[in-house]
């Protein structure tokens, strides 16, 4: 596949460099069949490859292709910044995110991404790019008020959560627990990262976690994943609350902040007072 690749964009002269991003250029990154070619071509006459799009059956039998940028996308707009994506999933199991870029917003569509490595360079029109690593994505050490309001939002929607539960809305309330299971993501990155003196990587959407946490750490995370049944429901906002507690006071002692244990204890007090409230309550 990188050998196909290679081969396009030196027989094509309207492609003029080619950059590839991502997983495979990370030196951290596990490695394994599943990783994507994340590919850029620096195009010229990009409207000429937009409007013959069988140009990329080269590449092989797809399975399935989405195109982010197809003007007549209306359910997920195309950001129309001057590049054209295409997404394709193939029989043998490959996957190519394939992005043009016209060759006038090179510059400003390709920034300095430190997980970068230049594939070819026909024209020597790609600026010089330092060595692959993962360091734009290491998490940033949060600022005492980043600390607090992670806190206070995890606190503060719980409680639509366990409203939600009360008034028999599911949908709404496994809704409302993502925004709280953001905010414990949010702390995990920051407990696992303060200990690498924020110098690593979580992975994207914590696909690290398990990697780095510490097994009774990860045990808890892993049963704050619960079904439909709104018991073990309960039993994973609960087990959240004690994890975002074990964590944030962790947090905050090492980078010298100040956990709000009034607010935690407040909050948890309400979710035990709502879950033990009758469905059939009419006053508070």
């Amino acid at each position: 596949m990188m050998s196909l690749i290679l081969k396009i964009a030196k027989t094509d002269s309207r492609i003029r460099a080619a950059v590839m991003n991502g997983s495979r250029t990370n030196p951290n990154a596990p490695q394994d069949i599943f990783q994507d070619f994340d590919i850029v071509y620096i195009v010229n006459k990009i409207e000429t490859f937009i409007e013959n799009i069988d140009w990329i059956n080269v590449f092989g039998e797809r399975l399935m292709l989405q195109l982010p940028e197809d003007k007549k996308n209306t359910l997920l707009p195309p950001i129309n910044n001057g590049a054209y994506n295409y997404l394709m999933l193939f029989k043998d199991g490959n996957r190519i995110d394939l992005t043009l870029v016209p060759l006038e917003k090179r510059n400003e569509i390709i920034k300095d991404d430190s997980l970068t490595i230049v594939l070819l360079d026909k024209d020597n029109i790609l600026p010089q790019i330092r060595q692959s690593s993962d360091e734009d994505y290491w998490e940033r050490r949060p600022t005492e008020n980043m600390f607090n309001e992670c806190c206070n939002e995890f606190w503060w929607v719980l409680q639509n959560t366990a409203k939600g539960i009360w008034r028999d809305e599911l949908p709404y309330a496994k809704g409302m627990f993502i925004y709280a299971r953001n905010m414990l993501d949010k702390m995990i990155s920051w407990y696992i990262s303060m200990q690498h003196d924020f110098k690593i990587s979580t992975g994207k959407m914590g696909k690290y976690f398990k990697k780095f946490l510490e097994k009774d750490l990860w045990d808890m995370y892993y049963k704050t994943y619960s079904d439909g049944n709104y018991e073990h429901f309960w039993e994973s906002i609960f087990i959240s609350c004690e994890l975002f507690r074990v964590l944030g006071s962790r947090t905050a002692e090492k980078l010298q902040y100040t956990y709000n244990n009034e607010e935690d204890k407040n909050m948890t007090g309400y979710l035990e007072w709502v879950k033990k409230l009758p469905g059939n309550t009419k006053k508070q």
